[in-house]
């Protein structure tokens, strides 16, 4: 396990942290996602065996958010 720190850019509003938080949750892999709409922050759990940070990456683009590892 080990935890993924994301910045995301392009959120507005309440729906667009939930959104991401409830594909992102929803992934093999994680086991845990928050998303901070006014830090424009993601924390998730992975398990890095199952899922890479890469994966969420792109699920995230494809959502039409800009998301990169800190």
């Amino acid at each position: 396990m080990s935890t993924l720190n994301l910045a995301i850019e392009g959120m507005h509003c309440g729906g667009c942290a939930t959104g991401i938080q409830m594909i992102t949750s929803g992934m093999d892999g994680v086991t845990s996602s928050f998303v901070d709409l006014d830090a424009k922050k993601g924390t998730l759990e992975i398990d890095d065996s199952i899922v890479k940070p890469e994966q969420i990456i792109a699920e995230i683009g494809k959502l039409g958010y800009t998301a990169t590892a800190l």
